[in-house]
């Protein structure tokens, strides 16, 4: 529910095995169920200002693991932030490399 209040304009589809959101045909933020529990991902977390994701991968993702009701309120505030900074993910094979689509 949090990710649909939030993003009330993006698409969501399972891609890859997990729910994923998407604006304008870009992932920006997806979950999915671990051993350890919850682990939220945003594509351009790394990206972000607002401190407490830890890197993923070798481009612009950071994730945070959701364990405790605080971690739901961190996940809230980096939503907000998602939809502002985004990397073009949609377009990474055409470009051959990763572009900002938003400014920041």
């Amino acid at each position: 529910k949090l990710f649909a209040s939030t993003l009330p304009t993006a698409e969501a589809k399972v891609w890859h095995g997990h729910p994923v959101w998407f604006l304008g045909g870009n992932p920006v933020c997806g979950y999915s169920l671990k051993k350890a529990g919850l682990e939220v991902l945003f594509w351009s977390g790394k990206s972000f200002k607002t401190s407490g994701l830890r890197p993923v991968g070798k481009y612009q993702a950071a994730g945070i693991s959701v364990e405790t009701q605080a971690d739901v309120d961190k996940v809230d505030a980096f939503m907000a932030e998602a939809t502002k900074v985004q990397w073009d993910y949609k377009n990474i094979m055409k470009n051959k490399k990763l572009e900002k689509i938003t400014s920041f």
